[in-house]
């Protein structure tokens, strides 16, 4: 947790107005210590970079890196990739001090150049903090604003993934990047401008599914609300199915966190019982994040025990966001079994996910997840479930998309297999689902390396919360709080 490390003591050494941080772990290139964010380039200017996404088209940008602008890249992360694009932009203006306008065209001219998700937040020493966001605006990253703490003029600003981190720490005014938008913070002004080329506006539909906290606003659509509507919709269609197969239901239990509110919803629009039926550890992080099957399994025992006397006897449908690898699902359910129930039905709150995501959430392997080339009848057979319903596509559509109809498309590609971008072919997916069976094999030997059994649990739990890149520019005397908002964003 950030705020392990950034102690009072640790943080009444920090000087300076301005920074930025991450807790985002890699979904392209390893997990090594060295492919931490933020990144860090001394020239031109001293730039520090966080990058949320993932970049498509790297091998090309490699080889430019190397054969054109001379600039050595480090590690496999497409996100130090993205910070030398930038940086060699902004050194093509051959400027001794650059200005705003040196920044807008840098900017724009990466999004010529990169192809791909990515929302950034960046620093220039001295000069600024940055934020910009792909062209597609595939993932979230949004601005607010406070009074300038300590009583001195002007304002605090901040940028982050979710509005959450602003409601969290004092923020208001909470507005999101628009796709393709650069916005430049100074000690005296706020510019912004739209440097991208238009596209098609398609934020990830798996954002509202299951990475972001219910509390969150995204491109206006309340996370919240949106589930409760995806609830309404699975109803419908649990009912239908259900009526198909002349099954019945007894009680309606939810897999925590993510899928209480649509479970709940769909209890009351089915007049059923809903019920807490798994208690969740709240010391093992995300599993389907973690590296390598064998971890996954035995964390999910460990993330959740079941109550016998909500399942014994009982017909059971266990509500759930999504079905990923099916490892949780398959665990959760024979957990339910083991303590008595008769029947399991599964109900998913996404449809089923066939294909990879190439723009930043971890499931690159297509042979990984437990939906591809499956049927639902097969899916349930592999998961040990009787019968596992899925909510339909338009359904999911609509459910988030009637909260803000101005938002006509979404980034729907692990359920369609359709890449808003382009450029995702054949060759490219079997080049990303080798370079994550090879950093997993790592991962493993990493862990089965260590000598201290206490590490092993510490190294499951690190790969924790969702990404988050954050900035912040005000007065210097409020340098301190810029740490403060990590604080507050773990706690929450």
């Amino acid at each position: 947790m950030v705020r392990d490390v950034f102690d009072p003591n640790a943080v009444s050494r920090l000087i300076g107005g301005m920074g930025i941080g991450h807790v985002r772990y890699p979904t392209a290139g390893s997990s090594h210590h060295a492919e931490a964010q933020p990144f860090y380039v001394n020239s031109p200017y001293g730039i520090v970079f966080a990058h949320n996404g993932n970049l498509i088209n790297t091998e090309p940008l490699l080889q430019f890196m190397d054969a054109t602008a001379h600039r050595h890249i480090n590690t496999s992360s497409d996100s130090e990739l993205l910070l030398n694009i930038f940086a060699d932009n902004l050194q093509q203006t051959g400027k001794f001090r650059i200005n705003e306008e040196d920044i807008f065209n840098a900017i724009g001219k990466l999004m010529q150049q990169c192809k791909g998700a990515y929302a950034c937040v960046a620093m220039l020493a001295g000069f600024g903090i940055i934020a910009f966001r792909d062209p597609n605006g595939i993932r979230p990253v949004g601005m607010g604003s406070r009074k300038a703490l300590g009583g001195g003029p002007g304002k605090d600003y901040l940028f982050a993934s979710e509005s959450v981190v602003a409601d969290a720490s004092g923020f208001g005014d909470w507005e999101d990047v628009r796709p393709g938008e650069a916005i430049i913070i100074t000690r005296s002004s706020v510019s912004r401008r739209q440097v991208g080329q238009p596209a098609t506006f398609a934020p990830d539909l798996f954002e509202y599914v299951y990475f972001a906290r219910p509390d969150s606003v995204l491109d206006g659509i309340s996370v919240y609300r949106s589930r409760m509507a995806m609830g309404d919709a699975l109803a419908i269609e649990v009912q239908r199915v259900l009526k198909e197969k002349g099954l019945s239901v007894d009680v309606v239990i939810p897999v925590p966190d993510t899928s209480r509110v649509a479970a709940l919803n769909l209890a009351q629009k089915l007049q059923l019982p809903y019920r807490e039926g798994f208690i969740k550890n709240r010391y093992v992080g995300r599993t389907f994040i973690m590296p390598g099957q064998q971890m996954r399994r035995k964390n999910v025992r460990r993330k959740l025990n079941a109550m016998a006397l909500e399942f014994a006897g009982k017909n059971i449908l266990i509500v759930d966001d999504s079905i990923v690898r099916g490892t949780t699902s398959k665990e959760i359910i024979q957990m339910a079994k083991d303590v008595g129930a008769k029947k399991v039905i599964v109900a998913s709150c996404a449809p089923p996910i066939r294909y990879s995501n190439v723009y930043g959430i971890d499931m690159p392997s297509r042979t990984e997840l437990v939906a591809h080339n499956r049927t639902p009848e097969s899916i349930a057979e592999a998961i040990g479930a009787d019968l596992v319903i899925f909510q339909t596509l338009p359904d999911l559509v609509a459910s988030v998309r009637q909260l803000n109809p101005s938002v006509t498309a979404f980034e729907c590609s692990v359920f369609t297999g359709e890449y808003v971008t382009g450029g995702v072919d054949e060759e490219y997916l079997g080049r990303l689902e080798q370079l994550r069976a090879d950093n997993v094999k790592a991962s493993q030997h990493l862990h089965s390396s260590r000598t201290n059994p206490a590490q092993d649990d510490l190294a499951s739990v690190v790969y924790a919360r969702r990404e988050l890149t954050l900035g912040c520019s005000g007065p210097a005397n409020g340098a301190d709080d810029t740490i403060g908002l990590h604080n507050e964003w773990n706690a929450s």
